[in-house]
């Protein structure tokens, strides 16, 4: 197997990590909708207009 040049290992490394941050700001909008959406539910639930 040839050797990868400093390049391409920092190009490899680049993208690795770019995959990284994209999947945790994935994780954290996907958690905040979920508890915006529990916080409405709830928020609803405890209101009794009539």
């Amino acid at each position: 197997m040839r050797e990868l040049s400093a390049e391409a290992r920092l190009h490899l490394h680049a993208r690795q990590l770019s995959r990284q941050t994209g999947t945790g700001f994935h994780t954290a909008a996907l958690y905040g909708s979920l508890a915006l959406i529990a916080a409405v539910v709830f928020g609803t639930l405890s209101v009794h207009p009539f």
